[in-house]
């Protein structure tokens, strides 16, 4: 016998709420499939490289594991597979105590894949959308990222797989950024000039990016 959140008292979950989980779930499925097929398996892989990519600069492996949201080991790890693979190489931190990664000739290759690989899901998501629906379904996603922001050591960032410069570029920037500074007065995506809270509501921070093909 099946049974459903609506048949219980006071109900709760609605169709509206029911679509966005199904939407969400084909949209990840997708992205995934896709990215895995460009050289970004698993996951973690693939937003290491497009971080790295679009906002990460000479990240330390402690950051690193504050925007995938792994373990300190479990970053370790998957930064010895990527170098293994000849996609990051380790230098130097600013401290001169840490390490920092960044993207080989080879890794920014596999980078730019991976991002392009995502760009087609999406934009192919969006193909059945009239123009008109295209911004008015910005405007509720953008009010829904920003009710969804964490506060201060937020980890797994909700912007790691982002193509930052695209809301950068926008009007009105980031709404992720944005809500992070009305609320917690902090610097946090869009224009901002350094990552004054890395971490903070899962926003990346803006840094100059490398322009991905499209």
């Amino acid at each position: 016998m099946t049974t459903s959140s609506a048949e219980a008292p006071g109900g709760g979950l609605d169709q509206a709420a029911n679509l966005l989980g199904a939407l969400s779930l084909v949209i990840a499925d997708r992205m995934a499939d896709v990215m895995a097929e460009a050289g970004g398996r698993p996951e973690s892989a693939a937003a290491t490289l497009s971080a790295l990519l679009h906002f990460l600069d000479r990240p330390t492996v402690d950051l690193m594991r504050q925007v995938l949201g792994l373990t300190s080991s479990g970053t370790v790890r998957l930064v010895d597979r990527l170098a293994e693979l000849g996609y990051v190489q380790r230098g130097p931190g600013d401290d001169g105590r840490s390490t920092s990664v960044s993207l080989t000739e080879a890794g920014r290759t596999a980078a730019e894949r991976v991002a392009m690989a995502r760009t087609g899901v999406l934009l192919g998501a969006l193909d059945g959308l009239s123009p008109a629906e295209r911004e008015t379904l910005r405007r509720l996603m953008s009010k829904m990222l920003a009710g969804l922001i964490r506060g201060p050591g937020a980890v797994r960032w909700m912007c790691r797989l982002c193509d930052t410069g695209i809301c950068r570029g926008a009007e009105g920037g980031c709404p992720v950024g944005n809500a992070v500074r009305a609320r917690y007065g902090v610097h946090g995506g869009a224009d901002a000039p350094s990552p004054a809270a890395p971490g903070l509501a899962g926003a990346a921070p803006a840094s100059p990016a490398p322009a991905v093909p499209r």
